[in-house]
């Protein structure tokens, strides 16, 4: 071992001044006096290293990126319907697109057709789907941009051809399911405003019934019926849409969602402004006849019951239209091909990583060493190395 080292602390020992500071030079000579096996062990390790990375299956990487679908959902396509009530009526605060649709890559329905168009069963070796869809997921990678709204797909595989028909076949069954959505809820939109119309026709005829039976003099005229219009019936149609707005969220939001309470927020704001509306309208007319009242009323629900009809006649063509789509149509700008060099292993990085770590290893030994050695020389140490060992032993059994 190092004879200054052993020096120092002999001396250290006589003198009766035991010195527990290393320095800095003492540190050096370890390792000068190791500076083989701490250069050629490192070496070493990484030419291992390096070796058994040959013996490693080269990895291929293939990736396919698309924009992110900019078709609108059915409820802002209903609110920018409104026109004017869609000032009054605003749409609640949506999920970012890109994370949606990362959702639908991720979602059972489509792993599960990826798994049965790619025998990924048999090619992972696994026996049941979720186990195979574990795996799936982890040889493939979707992440979303939200600032360009990019959604990126990378597949990992050991056959490149095969990479890169897993990455666009990720693209392929999105479509897939995009389309089927598109449809059903064309459908379920198309049957749900069909009712509304009916029922709403019905309330416009009836009223237009009423509102004849009025008669219309000119007193009536003196009262303004279309102004009053403005301020009761459109919040009457804001608050009705909104109502619809709320029941159409409760099919895919929870009661306790940030969007639905948003909603209810807004709902209960129109309804303070109607409740407002209906109380100076009723204060104006307080001194009017009977049959004025009863006029402006019959009118007002005339024009409110026709503004319902207009709007869900809108929406029901709408979902008409949306009923013979395709669905939100995916724009991919960088399908994915053949990748012609693998993406692991990296083997220099490998042997680099191997050799630095086996370096660090070797000095924390080489100084491990020469503590032992060391302390073994002090006798005071030597006794509670002594002690300790016979403790070990005995809390194991064996002393």
């Amino acid at each position: 071992m190092n004879d200054t080292v052993q020096n120092n602390l002999t001396s250290d020992l006589v003198n009766g001044e035991p010195d527990d500071e290393i320095s800095l030079l003492d540190l050096l000579q370890v390792v000068a006096d190791n500076l083989r096996l701490l250069v050629l062990g490192p070496l070493a390790v990484g030419v291992v290293a390096l070796g058994i990375s040959f013996l490693v299956k080269p990895t291929f990487s293939a990736t396919t990126r698309f924009l992110v679908p900019q078709g609108q959902s059915a409820s802002a396509a209903m609110m920018q319907s409104l026109g004017a009530l869609s000032g009054l009526a605003g749409a609640a605060g949506l999920k970012s697109p890109g994370d949606q649709f990362v959702s639908f890559i991720k979602s059972d329905s489509v792993q599960n057709a990826l798994v049965d168009r790619f025998k990924q069963a048999e090619r992972y070796e696994q026996k049941f789907k979720l186990e195979t869809r574990k795996v799936l997921a982890k040889n493939a990678t979707v992440t979303s941009n939200a600032k360009d709204g990019i959604i990126t797909i990378e597949v990992d595989d050991h056959e490149p051809q095969f990479a890169a028909e897993l990455a666009n076949g990720h693209v392929q069954e999105l479509q897939r399911l995009l389309s089927r959505l598109a449809v059903t809820e064309a459908q379920q939109r198309r049957v749900f405003f069909e009712k509304l119309l009916a029922t709403t026709k019905e309330k416009w005829i009836k009223a237009e019934v009423d509102l004849k039976a009025t008669g219309v003099n000119a007193s009536s005229l003196k009262l303004s019926p279309v102004t009053a219009l403005e301020g009761v019936a459109k919040i009457r149609a804001a608050v009705t849409a909104q109502e619809i707005k709320l029941s159409s969220m409760r099919g895919y939001l929870s009661d306790s969602a940030p969007d639905f309470k948003q909603a209810q927020t807004e709902l209960a704001a129109l309804k303070q402004q109607l409740a407002a509306l209906e109380r100076q309208d009723n204060e104006q007319s307080a001194s009017n006849a009977s049959s004025q009242n009863d006029y402006v009323a019959k009118y007002r629900e005339y024009k409110y019951n026709e503004t319902l009809f207009e709007l869900f006649s809108k929406q029901y063509e709408i979902a008409r239209i949306d009923e013979g789509r395709e669905g939100a149509t995916i724009e991919v700008f960088d399908a994915a091909d053949v990748p012609e060099h693998k993406s692991k292993p990296k083997r220099a990085l490998v042997a680099t990583i191997s050799a630095l770590a086996g370096g660090f290893a070797l000095l924390l030994f080489v100084f491990i060493r020469n503590a032992l050695i060391n302390t073994k020389r002090d006798a005071q140490t030597t006794q509670k190395l002594n002690r300790l060992s016979q403790s070990w032993r005995r809390a194991v059994g064996r002393g």
